[in-house]
């Protein structure tokens, strides 16, 4: 379990380093963290998962990710002047790798899911002695990514009722709930082709899940990670599930509306509401969290 104070201590050690991002108010307000440096949430965390450990190796970092993590590390380590090793799926978006490569990473691509590059890059990181970094299921990777429901408590000063939050292997979501719970709501929106956190509180327990989809390069992980699940439960988090045609829609939906160009797990949030799979009470106020905008976004024209 992490707690606010974890997350209070995160937005001290990586302070500067992050951008606060903004806020605006659509339909719902919506939180821009897909403006963050490498284009998504996860540098807070991957910022405060390397600042927070005891000593990194001369060997540097190595992380396994979908893209986003990957991305997140690439910068952080580009930042801090540390060597950066990536292991993601042969089915990793061009355009994310493109960008590994532009932030200086060594990208090894391999199998066809997460799972398998997670595989690779344990093991590589133990024979070389690198500083493995895990893409979600971190204390800190999860306390830095929290930092960001702080930034919402200063910027909404008339107060939120609802967050809702995209999930893949849940890194985002415990520390939003770290952050926010039991003041205000958050609620999981997963693609209904990768299900970690859903299934895992029907199962009682992490599960490992088949994953497929349009958002898979982003929430494709096939297990939830323990803090996620154990916050999640702790605080009886609702899991709501999206189809990708929904998914499709949503994205669209806040290019055609607000200019807004994200990637198809970041609109799964937004999804919820669009859909009709979340549907808020009269009254309710909402935040949907916009996480991430590492994508190509020719097919948006």
């Amino acid at each position: 379990m992490i707690d606010l104070d974890e997350v209070l201590a995160a937005d001290k050690r990586i302070g500067d380093r992050i951008r606060r991002t903004p806020v605006m108010r659509g339909d719902v307000w919506f939180k821009l963290e897909y403006m963050q440096h490498a284009g998504s949430f996860k540098t807070r965390g991957m910022l405060n998962q390397i600042l927070g450990a005891l000593s990194v190796p001369a060997a540097g970092i190595v992380v396994a990710s979908g893209g986003n993590a990957g991305l997140a590390a690439a910068y952080a380590a580009r930042e801090l002047g540390l060597p950066a090793e990536v292991f993601v799926p042969e089915t990793a978006p061009a355009i994310k790798v493109a960008k590994l490569r532009k932030y200086g990473a060594r990208v090894v691509q391999v199998g066809s899911e997460y799972a398998e590059a997670y595989a690779e890059a344990v093991v590589h990181a133990a024979s070389t002695g690198a500083l493995f970094c895990h893409a979600y299921d971190n204390p800190l990777m999860v306390a830095g990514n929290g930092t960001l429901g702080l930034e919402l408590l200063d910027q909404i000063p008339s107060g939120f009722d609802t967050v809702l939050v995209a999930v893949g292997g849940g890194g985002l979501i415990a520390g939003v709930i770290a952050a926010l719970s039991p003041g205000v709501r958050v609620v999981a929106v997963e693609p209904a082709l990768a299900t970690a956190l859903h299934a895992a509180l029907e199962a009682g327990a992490p599960v490992d899940v088949p994953v497929s989809g349009v958002a898979a390069d982003s929430l494709g992980a096939r297990q939830a990670g323990a803090i996620a699940f154990e916050m999640a439960r702790e605080f009886a988090v609702p899991s709501v599930l999206v189809a990708d045609d929904a998914i499709v829609d949503a994205r669209r939906r806040l290019w055609d509306d607000y200019r807004i160009v994200v990637e198809h797990g970041t609109a799964a949030a937004y999804a919820a509401l669009t859909s009709g799979a979340y549907v808020p009470a009269p009254g309710e106020r909402v935040v949907v969290l916009l996480c991430g905008a590492n994508t190509n976004p020719s097919d948006l024209a």
